[in-house]
Parts: C-alpha cells; sequence; structure tokens
C-alpha cells in the first residue's frame, strides 16, 4: 500500500467521526457503483437475449420494466452487508440500517416475483385457447401467497427475529384469518370451478337478471367477472356468484350457428272461416299454395267421398279453413327462406285460444348469431306476414285505439244523421 495512503488512513483513525463518514461515503459510492454497473452492463446483456424470444414485443410494449426496479436490489445488499463494516456507528443504528435494507430486498424481490406472474398472464392471453381456460385467478392467488410470505419476513427482518416465531403465531390466529379472507377462499373455490367445468369464458354473452347484468363477459378475475353491458356500462360481479345464483349463457346459442325465433301473430278469431270456391281459386296464385291446395282438396274429396249419402250435407264434410291454409303458407315461405337455418327445427303451430285471438306461433332459428342480422330477418318475416294476411280473410286482433272510437263514433253520427 502507497505511504501517502497509509498516513491518510491514520490521519482518519485519529478522528473517528470523520473515518466513520469517510467509510460511510464509500459504502454509498461502492452501492451506487454496483446500481450502475448491473444497469449498463447486465440489463442490457438481458434485453438483448430477450430480443430473440417471444417476449421481445413485452419490451417494446414497456412490460420488462421490472426487470431494471429489480436492479435495486444490487444497492440494497451492499449496504446490508457493508454497514456492518462502517466503524463507529452505534450497533443498534447499523442493526436498524441493515434490517431496513434487507425488507427493501424483499419486498423488491417480491414486487418482481408479482410483475412476472403478470407477464405470464400477458403471454397466455395471446394465445388462440386462453379465454376457454383462463389463469388470471390462479395467478391472484399464487401473489396473494408471495405477498403474504414477504410481509412475514419483513416483519421479522424489522424486529430482528426469526420468521418461525410469526409463523407458529399464525396457528393461533387462524380463525381470525379465516374470517379475514373468507371471500377470497370462496373466489378461490368458485374460479377452480368456472375453469374447470367450463362454465362462463372471456367473450361470452350472459345475463344476470337479479344483478342487472346483460353482456359480454370482458374480464374474469379471482375477486370479481366484469361484464360490459350493452349501454356500455361495466357490471363487477363477484366470482362466487356464479357458483351460487343462476345465470344464463349465451355461448350454445353462437356455437350452434342459429338463433330462435320465438313470436306470436295473434289472429282475430271472429275472422276464421271456410273458404269457399272463390277464395281457394284467388289463393291458387299464391306459388307457395298451389301444391298444398291441390293436394288438401285431394284429401279432403277422397274423405267426404266415404261419407256417401251424409256426405251432402256440408255440416258433416270436411273443407279448407283460411287459418289452416294460412298456416301452411307460413310454414312453405319460411322453408323458403334464405335466412332461416333449415337443418335446425321448424315449425309453425297453434296455442290455445285467449282473450287476445288465437297465437299462431312461428317457432324457428335464423342462420346467423349476429344480433342486428337476426333483428332484421325476424323484422322482415313479421313485416311481410301482417302484410299479406288480409289475402286469406284474417284479421290481427288487437285492442281497439283511438281511430277505432273516432271511427264507431263517426259511424254512429252517420246513422243518426
Amino acid at each position: 500500500m502507497p505511504a501517502g495512503l497509509n498516513d491518510f488512513i491514520e490521519q482518519l483513525s485519529a478522528n473517528p467521526f470523520l473515518y466513520s463518514l469517510a467509510a460511510l461515503s464509500g459504502l454509498l459510492v461502492l452501492a451506487w457503483l454496483g446500481n450502475w454497473i448491473f444497469k449498463r452492463i447486465l440489463l442490457r446483456a438481458i434485453f438483448r437475449a430477450l430480443r430473440s424470444t417471444p417476449v421481445r414485443q413485452l419490451e417494446q410494449d414497456g412490460n420488462l420494466k421490472f426487470i431494471a426496479r429489480l436492479a435495486n436490489v444490487v444497492p440494497a445488499l451492499i449496504i446490508s452487508e457493508g454497514i456492518l463494516f462502517v466503524p463507529g456507528l452505534p450497533e443498534a443504528l447499523t442493526t436498524v440500517v441493515s434490517n431496513v435494507a434487507r425488507a427493501f430486498t424483499v419486498l423488491t424481490v417480491a414486487l418482481a416475483i408479482s410483475h412476472v406472474l403478470t407477464l405470464l398472464n400477458t403471454l397466455y392471453e395471446r394465445r388462440p385457447d386462453a379465454q376457454h381456460k383462463p389463469i388470471k385467478g390462479y395467478l391472484q392467488v399464487v401473489k396473494i401467497v408471495v405477498f403474504a410470505i414477504a410481509t412475514i419476513m419483513m416483519i421479522a427482518l424489522l424486529i430482528d427475529r426469526s420468521p418461525l416465531i410469526l409463523l407458529s403465531g399464525l396457528g393461533a390466529m387462524a380463525a381470525v384469518l379465516m374470517l379475514i379472507f373468507q371471500d377470497t377462499l370462496l373466489s378461490l373455490v368458485a374460479s377452480v370451478q368456472i375453469s374447470s367445468n367450463d362454465i362462463v369464458r372471456v367473450g361470452d354473452w350472459i345475463e344476470v337478471p337479479q344483478l342487472n347484468a346483460d353482456g359480454d363477459v370482458i374480464d374474469i378475475a379471482l375477486h370479481t367477472v366484469k361484464v360490459r353491458n350493452w349501454d356500455n356500462t361495466i357490471t363487477s360481479i363477484p366470482t362466487k356468484r356464479f357458483i351460487t345464483d343462476s345465470f344464463k349463457n349465451w355461448r350454445g346459442m353462437q356455437e350452434s350457428g342459429g338463433r330462435r325465433i320465438k313470436r306470436s301473430l295473434m289472429i282475430d278469431q271472429q275472422s276464421v272461416h271456410f273458404l269457399s270456391a272463390d277464395e281457394q281459386q284467388h289463393l291458387r296464385r299464391f306459388r307457395l299454395l298451389k301444391d298444398y291446395l291441390q293436394e288438401k282438396q285431394q284429401e279432403i274429396d277422397e274423405w267426404n267421398a266415404k261419407l256417401q249419402e251424409q256426405g251432402k250435407e256440408p255440416v258433416n264434410t270436411r273443407r279448407i279453413t283460411n287459418l289452416g291454409t294460412f298456416r301452411a303458407y307460413v310454414n312453405h315461405y319460411l322453408r323458403n327462406h334464405a335466412g332461416i337455418h333449415q337443418n335446425m327445427t321448424l315449425m309453425v303451430r297453434q296455442l290455445a285460444p285467449t282473450a287476445d285471438g288465437i297465437p299462431l306461433e312461428i317457432y324457428c332459428f335464423t342462420n346467423t348469431t349476429a344480433w342486428v342480422a337476426y333483428e332484421g330477418i325476424q323484422a322482415d318475416i313479421f313485416d311481410h306476414l301482417l302484410s299479406i294476411i288480409p289475402e286469406f280473410g284474417l284479421r290481427v286482433y288487437q285492442h281497439p285505439s283511438g281511430v277505432d272510437v273516432r271511427e264507431i263514433q263517426h259511424g254512429l253520427r252517420s246513422l243518426q244523421g
């Protein structure tokens, strides 16, 4: 060692305060130098290596900033160990600084692990099948465990006690912890069941009437499932509610390729009657009814011929009705409609009469599940049926409106005049 340096050290040793200050300054410089070397050299090498891996896009998006923050562990470790060799400092101060630096190291590592788990979830969500089996809930449980362990270690370091002492006391606190984390435990169980049973996925259209939720699932987390409603509001539903409460998932409809139409036309019962020969001739103009009317008339004629003498009375014979003919027309119309799925259930049925008329129900499926297209097809079908129903001598029932009342009043005035 040079003589000048020995003289300088001897002079510092003669003044304990300056000696301690110089040693502390040297420690801080060493900590800064270690941080600089790690960030300037090692981090650049790490990022250069990551550019050849699938996570290179994450670096461009700024998702790898936690690696740079992890460099703060280096000066913390240098300070936590180097402070013990600085002479002249009170033992209590040395212990406090060392323990705080170590606790900071534990916190930084815990935050880094949390960022890594978030990074894993980001990479996983880029897979095509990620929405079928989300792992966000599981990763959140791992984060809770990591931060719980980190908290115990940090408290143990700050109070300068063994972590085992704190862990031994957790047995007595188990009941309290169960009470505090009961929602988390229930949500964890619900998340496992949702994932294993494929109950709900991101992107599913669900309805939860009791919570006023109706829209697409945009996120499945440990504690909540977020639903974007059709009015663009967001509803957060506790995960456990998907196990305890009922809800409707429209995924099956979307995957089937067809969406159901189930709607009735209310026919005025007083407009139902047998078709006359002229009315039958009038309806033969319809391309969809020509074959039906011929086959139906042949069937009825054969039936009536068996009645012999009794068949001379119209009351004993079978005849074609306008309602039955209209039902046949609707069925043929749907069978030839380009927007109707022909491989799914299709029927036109008559339900029990009500005070509002006879319900003629159309039950079929469109060949698209897109909402706008579905509503357009459904509206086009009923526009046509409502417009053509007078051709059959039928009327659609509706309660009297103001126009009906005015026409009645006008007719009464005409009779009185």
